[in-house]
């Protein structure tokens, strides 16, 4: 009961962040990312120990800096949930700013996927396929272990009219139905989920549990590939997101040497926008038979 009344609370917080300017609402996200950075001391090491991994070219005081400036996108990522779960559909148009071939799931004949990161700003790039083309939008999503937040991620999400979301525990049919359909797919493929469908491909050089279901997917539903990148910009500027070309050759007849290509594609947007990867997600949790934890106190 008391867990329920605090998310309550805390959703009607969101709510009312919202109706603020969205400097406002930067500058509070901000400052809540100090406070994280200080408080949230397991995720803290959790992001140095990807950032060590990753780009292992920073100093320690470079990857502290750049985990510091995480933590303030994270929680102003978090802030704004209430903006894009609540504001007018006009306001939100007005702020996202669009780059790309952002209509040619419309115009395309075949299904596209469209493939997206992991960046903070993925509920953005959420609204924007749903706010500027027409095309109907499906989607995984993973069910909040809260349900009165798991309730009101699906009624931010879902209420423009044109999207369908699938628990990540359902069954796949439905989802394939709905894209032999002519629905779009919202796919999020950089996250480490076990071995099923998945095989250790390098990501910035460390072997990564990463999904071979795109490849998959791609081919046998002939889907055009198309990658899709979220970020959020400083202050009250708003939030970019590009619909960049077709990755050429995807996904090609090897399922692991797609997911490679892939790999290496994210990397790239990393490397591009470090601050605003979700470095605070285990993503080498998954290891080889026989290998240690990399997460593990100590290692490293």
């Amino acid at each position: 009961m008391m867990g329920e009344l605090l998310a309550r609370a805390v959703l009607g917080g969101l709510w009312l962040l919202q109706l603020l300017p969205l400097g406002v609402q930067a500058a509070l996200g901000r400052g809540l990312g100090a406070v994280l950075y200080r408080l949230a001391g397991a995720r803290r090491r959790v992001a140095l120990r990807n950032v060590a991994l990753c780009l292992p070219e920073l100093d320690p005081a470079a990857r502290q800096r750049l985990v510091r400036d995480h933590f303030g996108w994270l929680a102003r990522s978090l802030l704004e949930r209430g903006l894009l779960w609540h504001a007018a559909p006009e306001r939100l148009r007005s702020l996202i700013q669009v780059e790309g071939d952002v209509d040619l799931a419309d115009r395309s004949s075949q299904p596209v996927m469209w493939l997206v990161p992991h960046f903070l700003a993925l509920d953005v790039a959420g609204a924007a396929v749903q706010l500027f083309q027409h095309r109907h939008t499906v989607s995984i999503y993973q069910p909040q272990s809260s349900a009165v937040f798991d309730a009101a991620m699906r009624a931010g999400r879902l209420r423009f009219g044109n999207a369908t979301i699938f628990a990540r525990s359902e069954r796949a049919l439905p989802l394939v139905r709905a894209i032999r359909r002519g629905s779009a797919f919202f796919n999020l493929p950089d996250m480490d989920f076990g071995m099923k469908d998945a095989a250790f491909v390098p990501f910035f050089g460390v072997p990564a549990a990463t999904l071979l279901a795109p490849a998959r997917m791609a081919r046998s539903l002939g889907q055009l590939v198309q990658p899709v990148v979220a970020e959020m910009l400083p202050g009250g500027a708003g939030y970019r997101v590009r619909f960049l070309p077709p990755i050429d050759g995807f996904p090609g007849d090897d399922d692991e040497a797609a997911a490679l290509a892939m790999n290496r594609w994210i990397e790239s947007e990393i490397r591009r926008n470090p601050a605003q990867y979700l470095w605070v997600h285990k993503r080498f949790k998954t290891r080889p038979a026989g290998e240690p934890s990399l997460y593990r106190p100590g290692a490293g």
